[in-house]
């Protein structure tokens, strides 16, 4: 099936891309003419495991294409998906701009019955608004339907999720409209949901919101774990095994961050205040997150006088590992307060360092290993699970000026660090000091 899909940010090029794989002959559209242009010899703009492999695979094999004009990729599609930008507006709802100025287009420049599938997160009721603003401009007496097909992909296994997903939600007012959805990504071989289309609208809400909030609650039970001598990872195994709680999402830390959760909470608490409704679980989950970006420095100050004239290594940047994306990461709030206390941050990741210099403080440091960025350090901060962190050699630590370790993302067994003469602070576990060699719990 010929698909267009009007923006190359992370949904849609990731969807774009994918349904390539799959078969189909797919336009990807976008305004930004340098973008369009590297993404035509098969360079990805984000960074993202398996992507660049099958933008070139398919690019070569003639079934993608990238252009920044509308007109040419509408001129043959059966279906237009809408992928754009929702950013957050001060007031924590989501900005509709892009996704109506798309619709405008649709409807200036469809000339023959189009499916058109809102792929973009949109607040409830926002299929409703679109489809009433291509009804009233289109130019033609042709029969354009809007579907909700919201994505559920993971940055650092997005390709993986599209091939391996859990399903796909398809929110329709037609049942023919909803069958050439599911017929389109049959291929993927993945469970496909029907229903309406504000339900799929708030599938996409309510999941984030859930998962967010396992995310929240986890981090409450390490932070009472600190303080009763208990360990949370050995609580997560033990909570996790119950099959109605499973195992996933109760990774104990220093937050959530992303284009998704913070965003999408924030958002669904717009939503329900539209219709006066008081959240108030959902708005424990927000402020929770906040104070978990926070707990690192806490910890700092709690240890050090002063982190003044301290050289601190911090080692992850990315507000997860496999992943360029900088957005909501814990380490723009913790390296900005460690400059402002003074300390002289030197940082490393092994991929967002480029999108990291756009954002954080001028006065960084930025080097090429983990090696290098805690040789002398007086402390080290742990912000991104990468496993090249996960998995390095702990005598390595032993290069600082004091082994001294604070892991926000818990990357150690605490086993492991037996008789390293390392002081190992986690989140809602033992703290380690130099002088235990044999008094691990």
């Amino acid at each position: 099936m010929n698909i267009a899909v009007v923006g190359t940010g992370y949904v849609g090029l990731v969807t774009g891309v994918s349904l390539s794989e799959i078969g189909h002959q797919v336009t990807c559209i976008d305004i930004d003419a340098d973008k369009i242009e590297k993404m035509k010899k098969g360079i990805s703009p984000i960074y993202e495991p398996g992507l660049s492999e099958l933008m070139a695979k398919n690019i070569e094999e003639k079934r993608l294409f990238f252009t920044t004009k509308h007109e040419e990729g509408f001129s043959t599609a059966d279906v237009i998906y809408i992928a754009v930008g929702t950013p957050e507006n001060e007031d924590g709802s989501a900005n509709l701009t892009y996704v109506e100025v798309v619709a405008l287009k649709i409807s200036e420049l469809v000339t023959k019955n189009t499916i058109v599938v809102i792929k973009s997160t949109v607040p409830v009721g926002t299929n409703d608004l679109i489809q009433e603003l291509i009804n009233n401009h289109k130019r033609t007496d042709v029969t354009i339907e809007v579907v909700s097909n919201p994505e559920f992909l993971k940055e650092g296994s997005a390709i993986y999720d599209s091939f391996h997903g859990d399903r796909i939600v398809i929110g329709a007012r037609s049942e023919q409209a909803a069958h050439i959805i599911e017929e389109i990504n049959k291929p993927f071989g993945v469970p496909v949901y029907k229903t309406d289309i504000r339900s799929a609208e708030m599938i996409k809400y309510a999941a984030n919101a859930f998962l967010a909030t396992k995310i929240s609650f986890i981090n409450e039970i390490a932070n009472i774990c600190e303080r009763v001598n208990a360990d949370v990872e050995e609580v997560a195994k033990g909570i996790g095994m119950d099959q109605r709680i499973g195992n996933k999402f109760l990774k104990a830390g220093i937050g959530y961050g992303g284009s998704c959760f913070p965003k999408d909470t924030k958002a669904l608490l717009k939503i329900a205040g539209y219709v006066e409704y008081d959240f108030e679980l959902l708005k424990g989950v927000v402020t929770v997150n906040k104070n978990q970006q926070e707990l690192l420095l806490q910890k700092l100050k709690n240890r050090f006088d002063s982190l003044q004239g301290k050289r601190i290594a911090v080692l992850g940047l990315a507000f997860k590992p496999n992943t360029d994306d900088m957005r909501e990461a814990a380490s723009i709030v913790i390296t900005e307060e460690l400059v402002k206390q003074g300390a002289q941050v030197v940082a490393y990741d092994p991929i967002s360092m480029e999108n990291a210099k756009k954002l954080l403080v001028s006065s960084i440091i930025y080097v090429n290993s983990v090696e290098e960025a805690i040789q002398n350090a007086d402390v080290a901060l742990i912000l991104t699970e990468w496993d090249e962190i996960k998995y390095m050699n702990l005598d390595l630590f032993k290069t600082m000026k004091t082994p001294i370790v604070f892991d926000g993302r818990n990357c150690f067994e605490l086993d492991s660090l037996k008789d390293s003469m390392i002081e190992y602070h986690s989140i809602g576990r033992p703290v380690i000091t130099r002088e235990m060699t044999n008094a691990l719990i």
